[in-house]
């Protein structure tokens, strides 16, 4: 890919054209990017990540959020991620669609990018893409993930603030906390809250995220209606007091990732599906022979 014009000064002052071609360069060059990320000076910018179920209404809260930042005059970015197909490693991209009334709004920028295959949603490109974001001068990141269920966790990864969008019919709300999503949410939103039930699940909610002295925020919200928007939105803006220990972990998780990622450069996808129709076509094929001689 040639390297596009890449001006770190327009980035900065929040030029959405070089902010584009550099996500684009980002996200689709693995070998040369890394010298543009070296210079780039990410500013101390709030990063939430919203994840949930599918059909939970993220998209919608995540509209809802937006407008009610950009009525207040704040920057925000969206990084909308959506799942990749196994078969055509093609993607939807559909936030782009849900979200269309917020295109022509200048305080706001959306980007949607496929998860290429990563299972928890988050591809390495997605933090580095986050960073550039970070160093383009926006009040607020919001990165709106797939929604699969507890691999979700890899947003402790990238998100300084973590929201876990429920609704009353999500069933056992024990289910829906346990093994991780618990330890990476610092808020939870029961969104559709004018459905039956909602009520009851969120007191039972508020019980069960209770640990001792220490009080996690639990919102409802009626994403569609716009309502229960305005308190959520400001305690998402509120200092984010991130602990050393807890920082380092945040790092190692994305360091992690990308090294990860850069160890992997040399083998996609698409050669892989055609190593595999080699391999599938001279028969006797076994799938751990054929991992061991790659």
């Amino acid at each position: 890919m040639k390297t596009p014009r890449l001006q770190t000064d327009e980035i900065a002052a929040g030029d959405y054209r070089s902010l584009a071609r550099a996500l684009s360069f980002v996200e689709n060059n693995a070998h040369a990017a890394h010298l543009f990320l070296q210079t780039l000076q990410p500013l101390d910018v709030p990063v939430i990540g919203i994840t949930g179920p599918p059909g939970a209404g993220k998209s919608t809260l995540v509209h809802a959020l937006v407008s009610a930042y950009s009525s207040q005059g704040k920057k925000v970015a969206v990084l909308a991620v959506d799942p990749t197909s196994p078969f055509n490693l093609g993607a939807l991209l559909g936030d782009r669609i849900r979200m269309s009334s917020l295109f022509n709004d200048p305080n706001v920028y959306i980007r949607s990018l496929a998860t290429r295959g990563s299972l928890g949603g988050l591809s390495a490109k997605t933090l580095e893409m986050t960073d550039v974001l970070r160093a383009s001068g926006f009040d607020i990141i919001l990165v709106e993930t797939v929604g699969v269920g507890q691999s979700e966790i890899e947003i402790a990864g990238l998100a300084d603030r973590t929201v876990l969008v429920l609704v009353p019919e999500s069933g056992d709300e024990v289910q829906n906390i346990k093994s991780g999503i618990m330890e990476i949410a610092q808020a939870f939103v029961v969104n559709k809250a004018d459905r039956d039930g909602a009520d009851l699940f969120f007191n039972n909610l508020k019980k069960l995220v209770q640990h001792g002295s220490t009080v996690i925020p639990v919102f409802k919200t009626v994403a569609s209606l716009n309502q229960g928007i305005d308190p959520l939105a400001e305690w998402l803006l509120k200092p984010i007091d991130i602990k050393v220990q807890h920082k380092t972990l945040l790092l190692a998780e994305r360091a992690w990732k990308m090294i990860a990622e850069k160890r992997m450069h040399d083998l996609n996808k698409p050669d892989l599906i055609q190593k595999l129709r080699e391999a599938l076509a001279t028969g006797n094929f076994n799938l751990y022979r054929f991992v061991q001689e790659l």
